[in-house]
């Protein structure tokens, strides 16, 4: 007789024809994007405006061999990961403790509002007052990133089934266990959408700092020598190097802590 569930063989075949055609679908998508980016660049032929795609791509090929490259790059990565690191540590520790005390929450409120809804462009000069402006990114990659972090794991925890938290209560479950067990896996889909947004903003806003602060040797001092010199060619090179390291680093991030996530619902 024959089996009328699929095998695991053609539900493999399914999903590699959805992937491959999700690929196809956004590989499309990309070249569609540099024909129009090509062509606007042909249409005003104008190279101190516009560059083409073409000629980023050739700059790319010997931009990274050029002296001092990879020490920019490791100079701005090292302190907007460092920033985001802290963000993310303190935005989960202030989360969960404002999700259990009531007070906590209301003491923290104005603080969080303040962060969110000034300009960073204000936050980034008044920082220069307080700190080197090799401290800067850090300091303001930190502070974009854990309004974003604490009000996320803050809504997880406020959403965390109630008949959960009076279970632990009544068999008077350690906080260790309640962090593990009740809270970690209420907060996980809020925490992993914190993140992919935070680690975006914190490389915008890392970067804009270094570009006012233009620190020695980071890559927003080759951003604003480029802007100065009317380097359009590396002023697109640096910003495509930008967008791939920061989706690269993103990636490797998202699929570790969900894998660490995996990791404590198995225990």
């Amino acid at each position: 007789m024959k089996n009328p569930l699929p095998s695991v063989e053609h539900f493999l075949r399914i999903l590699s024809t959805m992937f491959n055609r999700s690929m196809l679908q956004k590989t499309a998508a990309v070249l569609i994007a540099l024909g129009v980016w090509q062509a606007a660049a042909m249409l005003l032929d104008q190279k101190i405006l516009l560059v083409s795609p073409v000629a980023v791509l050739i700059r790319l090929t010997n931009i990274w061999i050029e002296e001092g490259f990879f020490a920019s790059v490791w100079f701005s990565f090292c302190r907007i990961v460092a920033g985001f690191f802290l963000a993310l540590a303190a935005g989960l520790l202030l989360g969960i403790v404002a999700g259990k005390f009531r007070k906590v929450e209301i003491f923290l409120w104005p603080f969080i509002l303040t962060i969110k809804s000034v300009p960073v462009a204000s936050f980034i000069v008044l920082a220069l007052i307080w700190l080197s402006s090799a401290k800067l990114s850090v300091f303001i990659s930190f502070l974009m990133v854990l309004p974003i972090i604490y009000t996320n794991v803050l809504n997880g925890i406020k959403n965390t089934d109630v008949r959960m938290t009076q279970m632990a209560d009544v068999f008077q479950v350690k906080w260790n266990r309640r962090l593990l067990y009740i809270w970690l896996p209420q907060i996980k889909p809020f925490l992993l959408s914190a993140c992919s947004i935070g680690l975006g903003l914190s490389w915008k806003a890392g970067i804009a700092a270094e570009i006012i602060g233009i620190p020695d040797g980071s890559i927003g001092e080759a951003l604003y020598n480029a802007k100065v010199y009317f380097n359009t060619v590396d002023l697109f090179s640096w910003t495509v190097i930008i967008v791939v390291i920061s989706i690269l680093f993103e990636k490797l991030f998202m699929m570790l802590l969900k894998q660490m996530f995996a990791g404590w619902e198995r225990l």
